[in-house]
């Protein structure tokens, strides 16, 4: 059962009546004919409401949420419901308490004309989240930095933003950028995305062509001289080292160069995707473990089932096109419209509305019940793996929302409350809830930041 934003109000109200007793409520009902029907109702009904009692209680942080500056002006902003996955009211609807605001740049030619413009689009983000905490919402965002911050003001109740770097592709070859970065509030950075870096091989390195030759051979065999430099940087300022994108071979070599702990801020197991090179393997996981860090589960359809959401995708797709044509529309891929202008996007955005309009009538006949997508549980799916694998203090929760994130029952920041219910379902306590939705990852930040310490002062 995945509830609505519209339903909170009303569970939260009824949660204090139910939550008093529902650590005696009854267990669910097996294969028992005589139990109706609203017994087996008010059995959910009363994990839900213990679900979103715990909801309240826990801190929740989503270590990965992209940005488009266009959505940090006077005329559109995060204090607005705009039409990204997140903002304040979605975030506030549905429980999120601290998002990971990311500068994020896609990976470019790698010399000096390349780094510049990577150096803009970044310090351009860096300005975005800095206005929006400090001068267009300082009353209901505020800029966290430490953990404590993350409590100072989540108990002064606003929502809470921190900055993640994915791809160091802007620190050009100045290492200096790194202590920049930190001291703009940067607390963990990629050394690549999706293209191989000058700092590190990306995991795109595996893709290869229809005859089975590298599609982008590797051009370090992991970091280069340039990103074991940029390790030890990391480490001294502060800055969490992310592995989510960098390959296989950078990711081992980058843990055993660091000092520190590290995390992985939008990655799920390759052992349940085989498929997917975004995914981590098992040895991977298990360094992550030895090494204190810890892994952000992330909520990507197709990296958490590839062939479920290919399915799903299919169907879908095939019923969008049959309307657009009907309607003289034509449907069109995601890298197609991600090169469109903003005044373009819109017109297409409006079309493809009445697509979906259209659509939604034959949505469960024709899309769900044939290739259902994928949702909740096989997001929590990889959490269970990941939990029995590496033990639950190195397991946490993210999106990747705005940045192609988003499943059945989480696709916004306001349908968060749907992961804890599933977690509660699976039977997690709220120690352990709490620990994966944020204690995990602050207490690899307290980590990293105490080594930053040590190493300041060793100077």
């Amino acid at each position: 059962m995945f509830i609505n934003s519209s339903s909170i109000k009303i569970i939260l109200l009824s949660s204090a009546l139910i939550l008093s007793g529902c650590d005696n409520a009854p267990e669910a009902p097996q294969a028992f004919d005589q139990v109706s029907e609203a017994a087996a109702a008010e059995t959910e009904e009363a994990l839900v409401n213990r679900a979103m009692a715990i909801h309240e209680r826990v801190i929740t942080l989503d270590t990965h949420d992209d940005i488009n500056v266009n959505n940090f002006t006077d005329d559109r902003n995060y204090t607005m419901d705009t039409n990204s996955q997140v903002n304040l009211p979605k975030m506030i609807a549905g429980g999120l308490d601290v998002a990971f605001f990311i500068v994020f740049t896609g990976q470019g030619e790698l010399n000096e004309e390349g780094y510049a413009k990577a150096y803009d689009n970044a310090m351009s983000k860096f300005n975005a989240i800095h206005w929006l905490t400090e001068e267009k919402a300082p009353d209901q965002i505020g800029l966290a930095l430490t953990s404590d911050d993350v409590r100072r003001l989540n108990a002064e109740g606003k929502k809470i933003a921190m900055i993640g770097i994915e791809n160091a592709y802007p620190v050009g070859t100045d290492l200096g950028n790194i202590k920049k970065f930190a001291d703009l509030g940067a607390r963990y950075m990629s050394l690549a995305h999706n293209g191989h870096s000058q700092f590190a091989d990306s995991n795109t390195g595996e893709r290869v062509d229809e005859n089975g030759n590298p599609t982008e051979p590797w051009l370090y065999n992991g970091l280069s001289d340039l990103g074991k430099q940029a390790i030890p940087l990391m480490n001294k300022y502060g800055i969490m080292i992310d592995l989510s994108h960098p390959s296989y071979q950078s990711n081992l070599q980058a843990i055993a160069l660091s000092k520190a702990p590290v995390i992985a801020s939008h990655s799920s197991a390759r052992s349940l995707s085989q498929e997917v090179s975004r995914n981590l393997e098992d040895d991977v996981l298990m360094a992550i473990k030895e090494n204190g860090g810890v892994v952000q589960t992330v909520a990507f359809a197709s990296y958490l089932d590839r062939d479920k959401n290919s399915a799903y995708r299919e169907a879908l797709n095939a019923l969008h096109t049959e309307i657009a044509e009907g309607l003289g529309f034509e449907v069109l891929g995601l890298r197609e419209r991600f090169e469109m202008s903003e005044a373009e996007r819109a017109v297409y955005n409006a079309g493809f509305a009445k697509v979906e309009a259209l659509a939604a009538p034959r949505l469960e006949a024709e899309v769900l019940a044939v290739a259902p997508p994928v949702d909740v549980s096989d997001f929590v799916d990889h959490i269970d793996y990941l939990v029995n694998f590496m033990g639950q203090d190195h397991v946490g929760i993210s999106s990747d929302f705005d940045g192609g994130g988003g499943i059945s029952g989480w696709n916004s920041a306001a349908e968060t409350h749907n992961v804890t219910i599933e977690l509660v379902r699976r039977g997690y306590t709220e120690e352990q809830i709490g620990a994966m939705w944020s204690g995990n990852l602050l207490r690899v930040l307290d980590d990293v930041q105490a080594v930053s310490r040590e190493m300041l002062a060793a100077e």
